[in-house]
């Protein structure tokens, strides 16, 4: 949580929802709560009900699915950015 701690200017938290020790859900908890407003966007091998209907994922968060490309992450980045949540 350094980064998030810093001060710097920080415009998106991109986290993949599957990680070792704290999962993606739980670290954008954790940087909400140092820094309500930000905006996030999680990315998943898995498909969207899986994440959601397990719990993992609230139904309507921001979700782009692996594998990817960069021209779909630059777009889907650019659709969180500029949405007003």
């Amino acid at each position: 949580m350094s980064v998030i701690d810093s001060g710097e200017k920080i415009d998106l938290l991109l986290t993949d929802v599957i990680l070792p020790g704290p999962n993606g859900r739980a670290l954008a908890n954790q940087a909400l709560a140092r820094r309500p407003g930000l905006k996030v966007l999680f990315m998943t091998g898995y498909s969207r009900n899986a994440i959601v209907h397990h719990g993992r994922l609230d139904p309507g968060v921001d979700v782009i699915h692996k594998p990817l490309t960069q021209a779909a992450l630059a777009v889907k980045v650019r659709d969180v950015l500029d949405s007003r949540g």
